[in-house]
């Protein structure tokens, strides 16, 4: 590919723009987008360690490197390889064969069917959550850690049934260190061997081994007593079979409840802490999002999954709340080979990012970006919008398969603590920034007030 210049930041001489993406990552690419335009090349790191980043901001690109063109961009970057080290190879950094078998396996789980069956658990997790906050002391929680520990628990209780409790402590306990250990690496530019017994290191492993230990003790457990037909999620991938007889070894089945414990609990607490903040500071929406609840719910009965379709203003608020603050708010990919997104070339190997975070955010597709406004989201709205404008669950082949199971959760779990509570933001600000996941800098406080 001949040399062209490649819009971007020139940043500092010697490090490029690394201080930028460590002081605040997500503003970094925000400028980048907002002074370089769709495509970006952003450098980072000393001389012989820098790392070159291409970052795509257009829906036409993302939908390139996310679908039309997904072939030619792989989850080869150093982001899974770390996530790969510490979660193992489940449909999260899996690739080729083993994600097509996989897949294969996976996918008759997590039909709508299916998981329209999770209702009930939700409903009792959000029962008890809802009884915890009733005893809130000064009547305020932190969304941050309340939702955290909900969708750890609601998910832990699918995938695990009745060895829930044994589950979520490790849990965690656990998540939060290799969280730091996999981000830290992943954005440093010099990762040291994982095996040197560096201080981070041995809390890390320790981290790990002890995760391991609990999902490999329970898989053994469920094996030795011949447990079979058990509908939880962990019995069911246990018991899947492919056309051929194949199924999941223990290596394989412990590496898929990790991913889906992952993925499954910090997307979702992300995004039902951020609607619960957003309604907290817009009691207009809050009270429209409340009359359709009471309305649908007047008898005072548990939500369910039929509910779900019931719910439209309740589910736009749920998807503006993932517009604004997207649970995974860049997603990387490396380029097969030399190929050109939005006219700019892109060498073979480069690391390409994809941003829902900017994305989002893109004055040509969204009016007034920052503000708040559930009806973005109205059937009408939705469906002259670019379909890549909005990609909080990626896209393409590699799309999440948990999708309808994050939305069913969240929207059944907002309706009932809306029905409980009016909430009230105590902090107007949220510092932010990006891990495998979007991080929170501080408390996320709300302010409960039971209704009648």
């Amino acid at each position: 590919m001949t040399a062209t210049r490649v819009p971007g930041p020139p940043g500092l001489p010697l490090i490029g723009s690394l201080l930028d993406l460590k002081r605040d990552t997500l503003a970094t690419y925000l400028a980048a987008h907002r002074d370089h335009g769709d495509v970006v090349r952003i450098q980072a790191g000393p001389p012989g360690l820098r790392a070159e980043i291409w970052m795509v901001f257009s829906p036409e690109g993302v939908q390139q490197v996310l679908a039309t063109d997904a072939a030619g961009f792989r989850k080869d970057n150093v982001f899974y390889g770390e996530i790969r080290e510490s979660f193992g190879n489940g449909l999260l950094t899996s690739q080729d064969t083993d994600y097509l078998r996989q897949r294969r396996l996976v996918q008759p789980l997590f039909t709508r069917k299916r998981v329209d069956r999770y209702a009930d658990a939700i409903g009792a997790e959000t029962e008890a959550l809802a009884a915890r906050w009733a005893a809130a002391p000064d009547a305020t929680v932190d969304l941050a850690g309340e939702m955290n520990r909900f969708a750890l628990r609601t998910v832990s209780r699918i995938l695990f049934g009745q060895d829930v409790e044994e589950a979520v402590e490790t849990v965690h306990h656990a998540f939060p260190v290799l969280n730091n250990f996999v981000r830290d690496r992943a954005f440093s530019p010099l990762r040291l061997p994982r095996r040197w017994p560096l201080p981070g290191h041995r809390k890390a492993l320790a981290a790990e081994r002890t995760l391991y230990e609990v999902c490999d003790g329970i898989i053994a457990r469920r094996a030795a007593q011949g447990e079979t037909g058990s509908d939880d999620l962990l019995g069911l991938l246990a018991d899947a079979r492919g056309e051929d007889g194949e199924q999941l070894d223990a290596t394989e089945l412990r590496e898929q409840v990790l991913i889906f414990l992952l993925a499954g609990h910090e997307t979702t607490a992300t995004s039902l802490t951020f609607a619960l903040h957003l309604l907290g500071k817009h009691p207009e929406q809050q009270a429209l999002a409340h009359h359709e609840v009471a309305d649908l719910l007047a008898d005072g009965r548990r939500p369910t999954a039929a509910d779900y379709a019931e719910l439209p203003y309740l589910t736009r608020v749920l998807k503006e709340a993932m517009r604004l603050y997207p649970a995974a708010p860049a997603v990387g990919r490396r380029a097969v080979a030399d190929t050109v997104v939005g006219g700019v070339p892109i060498p073979a190997g480069a690391d390409v990012l994809v941003a829902p975070y900017v994305t989002h955010r893109h004055p040509d597709h969204w009016d007034d970006p920052e503000r708040f406004d559930p009806d973005r989201f109205t059937p009408e709205r939705e469906a002259a919008r670019h379909r890549y404008a909005w990609f909080p669950f990626g896209g393409g082949p590699r799309a999440c398969i948990g999708q309808h199971f994050s939305m069913l959760e969240s929207v059944l779990a907002l309706a009932a603590l809306l029905r409980a509570f009016e909430v009230t933001a105590v902090d107007a600000d949220v510092p932010l920034g990006q891990g495998i996941t979007l991080e929170l800098g501080g408390p996320v406080r709300v302010r409960l007030t039971p209704r009648g």
